[in-house]
């Protein structure tokens, strides 16, 4: 009989969480039986019950948090009340894979190990790292009840997934697990969502240039300091040969639109929202040169930043601040900043190198291929589950 799996996940719809839905049809495509429990989408992802491409989906309100930490506390608690209403009535599973944040998955967890699942923790991101990068501080209430959340999931669970190999080192030291419980699986972009793709002339509007940044816009993300970067580019440095886009949605948007305007970018930076996948592959295919403004954080510095990989997927090349994990993912396919005026006067160095932006995207486009695609972390996955609870 095929394993079950439960995949547990708070933080986005599936499919539209490409790393979930991703896992899901790694383990489906090795004989697993595959149910995922993930809230419902605002826009898209809005059956309560679905089945696609093999796997079955099952989805529960959602009440957001409006980003405030109380509103965290009753997001959190009314999604392990559903997670636990719509999995207590599917029977037995062998693995139930909780997907953090947050790290309070094992409360929906604990039922289903008390009838023989094996748990496993994915851990997507640091969240006491994170809390001190949005909110600061490090000593106080919050954030101890954060770690030991943390330290609570990584003791229940059978088995670690880690992004990369700094959240490995996490695990190995604070989380107190041993080497052969850890797995990386890290996040790549899978060949069929990134076709080769022609660029879009319309898409720069008369400009000789397009820049462009892609995904999450969160307090953590940096589109402000891309925004201030972009003002610097066309002020001090007096350029005007180009057109940003921005690419995605999150809190941050509106607030970065609005800088944008009061720094007087209106006409040259646009925000599209969120848009389908070829929308996105198109823009960054157009692209000469990508943003990846994440700044120097806590959180930023260990984590493998999407954008990056999916940049260097396209074969673009890209401005990024020197961040630990940026460097190990991008390599050569990046050119590294000090700060906010650095950042701009290297994009201006790309924008006048045609040669070097080539050389740059096909050392991204060889890293990709040769061990940073999502097909090599598929295989680390299916290998892991192989190990714990069998073909």
């Amino acid at each position: 009989m095929p394993g079950r799996v439960l995949i547990l996940s708070e933080n986005l719809s599936v499919p539209f969480d490409r790393r979930v839905w991703q896992e899901a049809l790694a383990l489906t495509g090795a004989g697993h039986e595959v149910t995922v429990i993930c809230p419902r989408g605002t826009r898209r992802d809005r059956e309560p019950e679905v089945v696609l491409q093999g796997v079955r989906i099952r989805r529960f309100p959602i009440r957001e948090s409006g980003g405030g930490k109380l509103g965290f506390v009753g997001e959190y608690g009314l999604a392990l009340f559903h997670m636990l209403r719509l999995s207590l009535g599917l029977g037995r599973f062998d693995a139930v894979h909780m997907t953090n944040p947050p790290d309070l998955l094992f409360v929906a967890g604990i039922p289903h190990r008390l009838r023989g699942a094996r748990l496993v923790f994915d851990h997507h991101d640091l969240a006491p790292e994170l809390y001190r990068s949005r909110f600061g501080g490090g000593d106080g209430a919050m954030y101890r009840v954060l770690l030991l959340a943390e330290r609570i999931t990584y003791a229940l669970a059978d088995m670690v997934i880690a992004t990369n190999e700094s959240y490995r080192a996490v695990a190995l030291g604070r989380g107190r697990r041993r080497p052969e419980q850890v797995v990386v699986v890290r996040t790549g972009p899978a060949a069929d969502r990134f076709p080769p793709t022609d660029p879009d002339p319309a898409l720069r509007a008369g400009a000789p240039h397009l820049l462009v940044y892609v995904g999450v816009m969160g307090p953590q993300d940096g589109v402000d300091v891309a925004v201030r970067a972009l003002a610097i580019l066309g002020d001090e440095l007096g350029r005007d040969d180009w057109r940003a886009v921005f690419v995605g949605d999150g809190e941050s948007r509106e607030d970065a639109m609005r800088l944008a305007s009061r720094l007087g970018l209106d006409g040259m930076v646009s925000f599209t929202g969120r848009v389908p996948d070829a929308d996105l592959v198109r823009h960054i295919a157009s692209a000469d040169v990508c943003l990846a403004p994440d700044p120097p954080s806590p959180l930023n510095d260990v984590s493998t930043m999407t954008k990056v990989m999916e940049y260097m997927m396209m074969g673009r090349p890209m401005v990024s601040f020197d961040l630990p994990e940026t460097r190990v993912s991008a390599g050569d396919a990046a050119v590294y900043a000090r700060d906010e005026a650095d950042f701009a006067r290297l994009v201006a160095a790309l924008m006048d190198d045609p040669a070097e932006r080539d050389r740059m995207g096909a050392a991204g486009r060889e890293r990709i291929r040769t061990g940073l695609s999502w097909e090599h972390s598929a295989e680390a996955l299916v290998s892991a589950y192989r190990g714990l609870i069998g073909p």
